[in-house]
């Protein structure tokens, strides 16, 4: 085995960066994410690039903003043959694995994931175990679906799912209604996921070191945790969280979020019950952590292995009367951040904010591989090394930025901002420090005018001065072709 390290990516998709133990969650059960947090750092301010799958994988394996790769939404797949972590790390050496959902091309019209290999080479995966996210298993093929079909369980999962879909899109089914999944916890998505991710290690033999994405598709909506693991939560336990309506002015893609949502009438105990379905599909995936550890400490590989856990976005949750993502709320923008150095560390957290390109150049560093051209990623490596004591280890980026559907966000230490990201109209303003729930939009506040400019003019003018205008035009006549945001 090569002297170089071996990486384990872990990247669940939709996982709230509050929704831990080692976060201070008051009722969440995730004893495996927290070992790898015991034994390591835990950067409480990440930020996703972009609170939509899509555009978010790309910025991690792009380590380009979203107004430069083009994906503003799930309708455009980046383009494979551009910037990729993977595909330098790969030639820095390293054998490529990934194994889970990977959302980086359009699944309209996908029939199986085996189908799009090749595409997963060109980004630079050499092993792929490709599958889908929960709503997209009712539909495409995978290697998951071969597995419940020889089981007899295919129609069982796929019946659930589309009553799911069919419920949520006509209004007839609530978030709370929803009913656990029919499966065994063993023949879940997301244990199978783990599952799969551990036989992987326990078979790995090659001469090189590894780089293994495992990519849970959940805890993605539909919250089909398993009666087991909805079980082992109270509602009336769970944090209520946020029960106010979005602040006015209300921009377009709160408003958007607002209607797909459909959680009006929505109350604190409809709310609390949600979140346990949310809760036990986390702590599905935590089990399934627990067996990729699992197996690593049978291998050996835990003393020469750096671990990092991270997610695509959060998920609202309810907060606001707002489900899903696609806004820049907190619990859509932040998203969970551990680094595990090979051996461990003494556990300490970082409140530097931080952000997914920020991660695919820590990979690189990492891997000893060439950076990525054009990428204002700043590797965390040095960070972690210095420690709690070390003179950045409070402080990393003065502001980090996320966009969606050409809107542009930019936050520092105490303020958030959103604009158009065309004409730069500001749409949202909150001031974090004294007002952390974002109740009161401020983009109107005529004492605030001045910061409004300056962080226009000096963050985000920086950050859209670079959008690539080819992609932008592709991306607007899409856009004018439909009447809704493509989710």
């Amino acid at each position: 085995m090569s002297e170089k390290p071996n990486i384990l990516l872990i990247f669940p998709d939709q996982h709230r960066g509050d929704t831990m133990g080692c976060a201070g969650h008051p009722v969440i059960r995730t004893p495996n994410i927290d070992r790898i947090a015991a034994q390591g750092v835990l950067f409480g301010r990440c930020c996703t690039n972009s609170p939509l799958c899509m555009p978010a994988r790309a910025s991690l394996i792009s380590g380009q903003y979203v107004n430069t790769h083009g994906v503003w939404d799930n309708s455009l797949p980046a383009d494979r043959l551009g910037p990729s972590h993977v595909r330098n790390i790969r030639d820095a050496g390293y054998h490529t694995a990934v194994i889970g959902k990977t959302h980086l091309y359009v699944h309209g019209g996908v029939k199986d994931t085996r189908q799009h290999v090749d595409q997963l080479n060109d980004w630079g995966f050499e092993d792929c175990h490709e599958l889908t996210g929960p709503w997209a298993s009712a539909n495409i093929n995978s290697p998951y679906t071969d597995y419940l079909a020889q089981k007899g369980l295919l129609e069982t999962h796929r019946d659930y799912i589309r009553h799911y879909l069919v419920g949520m899109r006509s209004g007839a089914m609530k978030p709370w209604q929803e009913p656990p999944s029919p499966l065994k916890p063993e023949d879940h998505l997301d244990v199978y996921t783990g599952r799969t991710a551990a036989e992987w290690l326990r078979n790995y033999r090659g001469s090189k070191p590894f780089y293994l994405q495992v990519c849970f598709p959940g805890p993605h909506d539909p919250f089909d945790s398993t009666k087991e693991y909805r079980d082992l939560y109270k509602p009336e336990d769970v944090p209520i969280g946020i029960m106010d309506k979005p602040g006015e002015p209300v921009p377009p893609y709160v408003q958007f979020v607002s209607s797909w949502s459909a959680l009006e009438g929505m109350t604190p105990q409809n709310k609390q019950l949600m979140s346990t379905f949310y809760y036990g599909k986390v702590t599905q995936i935590d089990d399934g952590i627990g067996m990729i550890l699992k197996a690593m400490a049978e291998r050996g590989f835990l003393d020469n292995t750096w671990v990092i856990y991270t997610s695509d976005h959060g998920e609202m949750l309810g907060d606001h009367f707002l489900s899903h993502k696609i806004v820049f709320y907190e619990g859509a923008l932040k998203v969970p951040l551990i680094i595990r150095p090979p051996g461990g560390v003494k556990a300490w957290k970082s409140n530097g904010l931080t952000d997914h390109i920020d991660i695919a150049a820590t990979l690189l560093e990492i891997a000893g591989a060439k950076p990525l051209e054009k990428s204002d990623g700043r590797s965390l490596l040095s960070v972690v090394r210095a420690g709690s004591g070390g003179k950045n280890a409070q402080q990393h980026k003065d502001a980090v930025f996320s966009e969606v559907q050409l809107f542009s966000m930019v936050l520092t230490d105490r303020y958030k901002m959103a604009v158009n990201s065309v004409t730069r109209e500001p749409l949202e303003l909150y001031d974090v420090a004294n007002d952390p729930r974002e109740l009161n939009n401020l983009v109107t506040e005529p004492s605030l005018k001045k910061v409004r400019d300056e962080l226009n003019e000096h963050y985000l003018g920086q950050l859209l001065g670079n959008m690539d205008q080819e992609r932008l035009k592709r991306f607007q006549a899409m856009q004018g072709s439909r009447p809704n945001m493509r989710l």
